[in-house]
């Protein structure tokens, strides 16, 4: 079904005035890191339209019971809230499932005027609330008629609108990406996971790890693809019978090949393909009985649902949060119900019903044992991560393995990026499947030109998901003036695909190579570009590998004392700003969307010029936010936004204009961004895109074999592999050239540009933000649900 075309391709918001319109936001159900700010963000987005914002505490329960559970909220009552849990209070409640509940709850709206509801929560938060708007017309006619309310309030209060914003851990909604909680959460399972190993490995252990996910098995699905775990249960796709041989045989194997660690990940709704429940303390039993393995259970419980969202969930829950209050904003009587999803890295609004209806068939399969209808109707990125699930994990024998020739060599080049270990380990383990030789070149091109080509092989890159850093080593070399011994090298090994890992020296290479092809036969054979770097700064692409790690770094999720905790020690020290340094060359990715998910009230990149006049506005800015409740201040600068205005000086400038109103303090964050662990978000990322790129590799090499060699000279046969928008599209590096600011190192287009009219709204700043991507209501049948390639992008 074709969505409702729209009328004018470019709006403002300025044009949707929320002048004598109320909002009510309430969270419900469980609750979900990120919530609080989807929360601030309906709150600040409503105030600065013109609304009155008003909160409903403890969800349902507090909209039927009215009173103080239902305040008008202020621009500072959302200061500092972009922490975890829900601080509005979320509650399940049986009253409001009765008429009578729901009719108190309507009278407690109209008492307040309030018709516009925002409501995050599960499918049953958001199906209560189009039941809700279903029966307003009747409920408002039973008051009427009861003498609680009068003609003029029947009027006045004729529609209730309602948008959903789904809050769950389990993203077990259909039509979205990502639900909010759930990256947050497979933060929690990664660090649990990777403090697991070291002990594990030291006493040669089995784990046996229990995660949420009663119905929906995608924290399991995702944590083990993250970290390489060795066996994984879900409720979608119970195991043959025989299965226990199966693991048993598997995790034998691992420890004859001498592998200290073995990780088997449950959720808590698994079950056998007699529906039987599988549960931790039967595998350990069995893995005890029939191995005599030391094995260990740790059920992770709400621990998943606690602790600091990630810069991810902050990120989506800001977006999700505005576009909720512009679909209020544009509702008419006749709108339906809709919900806010995540789709590629697009927010749009979906019909709210057709999502619930989806996600319940969902469970109908199941219950009806149709497991492979059940991941079918999960959506292709919940697919495509069991499909590459069993190519990393399962080590297939020379036998079973099709017949191939070929050789693929993998390099990185550039500055080291989390998560290109991840991208190794995958391109390596599928190209074995795919039946090719795998070779793993050191230090770059610098390595390669030098002879540091060796085959590497399944066993190689045991481990290698949840490393940090470049196991390969990475060079910035580019191989132009040394064709003519990477060239050998290539004749030497017979090398006949490359796949490339890295930043913007990796396009560089690529085109280098792509432009030799005239003068060496060597170099006319399909290569491929992976983007990493914590910059995101590669054109083709709205994404890069690492840029997630760092920006986590960023806003302290798990790092050292960045923003979180930066403003924390200011919450004891009144009146105090903090004056930040990212790294990001040109780029002013990290800046920008880092400053939004840590709440930073002003950002400098090199991409928006600013100037004194532009800096006295800020301080100003901050001066008068400073006589508020509000007594914090966080101020982002990209490393190279402006030659002059350095952080030392911006440092100094607001230090004497803020005196004897706030002090300052600054810091530099320099390369702590670019190590540490990768995020689960990083770890899947660069699993599924390295899969995707060897697939590629495989199909192009088979095309391009004639006459007993590989030939490809052809501009689709040199690419980069990187998300847009909604899907991971292959671009032909030629193609990029004229999209790239080669000077600044940096793509002519950036999407996150349009991120920083949102930042600077939940500022309080005046700006113009463009809705042009927005404002739509699709039908989830345009586009299966969860339909793009990666599990989403910010």
């Amino acid at each position: 079904m074709a969505a409702p075309k729209r009328q004018d391709t470019r709006k403002f918001f300025e044009n949707l005035s929320g002048a004598g319109k109320s909002i009510a936001v309430l969270t419900s159900g469980g609750d979900a890191q990120g919530m609080n700010a989807a929360v601030r963000a309906v709150v600040r987005m409503g105030i600065y339209v013109g609304a009155k914002v008003y909160f409903i505490h403890e969800g349902y329960q507090g909209m039927v019971d009215g009173g103080d559970n239902i305040k008008e909220a202020r621009w500072e009552s959302v200061s500092s809230m972009l922490q975890g849990g829900t601080v509005i209070g979320s509650a399940r409640c049986k009253e409001f499932r009765t008429h009578e509940g729901r009719l108190k709850a309507a009278h407690n709206l109209v008492q307040k005027g309030i018709t516009n509801l925002c409501v995050i929560g599960g499918d049953g938060s958001l199906t209560g609330a189009n039941l809700f708007r279903e029966e307003w017309s009747g409920l408002l006619e039973e008051l009427l008629q009861q003498g609680l309310i009068d003609e003029e309030a029947t009027r006045k209060n004729s529609a209730l609108h309602i948008v959903g914003m789904v809050g769950s851990i389990d993203n077990d909604f259909c039509g979205t990406d990502m639900t909010i909680g759930t990256d947050s959460a497979l933060h929690r399972i990664i660090e649990v996971v990777d403090a697991i190993m070291t002990t594990a490995q030291s006493h040669q252990r089995t784990f046996v790890l229990e995660v949420m996910g009663r119905h929906c098995g995608y924290l399991a699905l995702v944590s083990a693809l993250a970290c390489g775990a060795d066996w994984v249960f879900i409720p979608e796709m119970p195991p043959e019978d025989g299965w226990e041989d199966n693991m048993c045989q598997k995790l034998s194997e691992n420890r004859a090949d001498k592998k200290r660690l073995n990780i088997i990940i449950v959720a808590e709704g698994a079950i056998d393909s007699h529906s039987k429940a599988i549960t931790p303390d039967y595998i350990k039993d069995l893995v005890v009985q029939r191995l005599g393995f030391d094995t260990r259970v740790t059920i992770l419980g709400h621990v998943q649902r606690g602790g600091t969202p990630s810069a991810f969930d902050r990120i989506l829950a800001s977006r999700m949060g505005v576009e909720a209050v512009l679909a209020l904003l544009e509702a008419s009587a006749n709108t339906p119900a809709c919900v806010v999803s995540l789709v590629g890295n697009q927010a749009v609004r979906l019909p709210l019903m057709e999502c619930v209806q989806m996600t319940q068939e969902v469970q109908k399969a199941m219950d009806e044992k149709k497991f492979d209808e059940a991941v079918r109707l999960r959506g292709r990125s919940f697919e495509n991560n069991l499909t590459t699930y069993s190519l990393l994990s399962y080590r297939k024998a020379d036998s079973e393995l099709p017949n191939s020739s070929f050789n693929v060599a993998v390099l990185n080049v550039g500055a080291p990026a989390a998560g290109m270990n991840a991208a190794v380990r995958s391109a390596v383990r599928v190209g074995i499947t795919e039946g090719h030789k795998m070779f793993a070149v050191s230090d770059g091109f610098e390595g390669f030109y030098k002879g540091q080509v060796k085959e590497i092989k399944w066993g190689d890159v045991g481990g290698w998901t949840g490393q940090g850093g470049s196991l390969l080593g990475t060079k910035r070399t580019l191989p132009g003036k040394h064709l003519d011994e990477i060239a050998e090298q290539m004749r030497i090994h017979n090398i006949n695909a490359l796949l490339v890992i890295g930043g913007f020296e990796a396009l560089e290479c690529l085109l280098q190579l792509y432009e030799a092809r005239a003068n060496y036969e060597e170099f006319c054979i399909p290569m491929c570009m992976l983007p990493a770097t914590i910059s995101n700064n590669v054109p083709g692409t709205d994404l890069s590998i690492g840029a997630d790690t760092s920006l986590n770094a960023i806003v302290e999720v798990r790092a050292s004392p960045t923003c979180d905790r930066i403003k924390q020690s200011a919450s004891g020290t009144k009146r105090r700003v903090f004056i930040i340094e990212t790294m990001g060359g040109y780029c002013g990715y990290l800046a920008t969307v880092g400053g939004l998910a840590a709440g930073a009230d002003t950002v400098y990149i090199y991409e928006e010029p600013f100037d004194i006049r532009d800096l006295q506005a800020n301080v100003e800015h901050l001066t008068q936010k400073m006589k508020t409740s509000i007594q914090r201040g966080l101020v982002l600068r990209n490393e190279n936004c402006n030659e002059n205005f350095t952080t030392d000086f911006i440092y100094q400038l607001y230090t004497e204009e803020g005196r004897g109103v706030f002090d300052c303090r600054k810091n530099i964050l320099g390369h702590m961004q670019q190590g540490g662990a990768p995020s689960p978000f990083d770890r899947n990322f660069s699993t599924k895109i390295a899969a995707k790129a060897m697939q590629w590799i495989t199909r192009t090499l088979k095309e391009s074999f004639k006459g007993g060699r590989v030939f490809a000279n052809s501009e689709d046969t040199c690419c980069l592999l990187g998300m847009r928008r909604r899907a991971m599209v292959f671009q032909p590096v030629s193609e990029l050239r004229d999209e790239t600011d080669f000077v600044h190192r940096i793509p002519k287009e950036q999407w996150w540009l349009k991120l920083r009219p949102l930042m600077k709204i939940l500022a309080k700043y005046k700006t113009s933000y463009d809705v042009s991507d927005s404002g739509q209501l699709e039908h989830v049948s345009r586009f299966r649900p969860k339909d793009s390639d990666t599990s989403a992008a910010i």
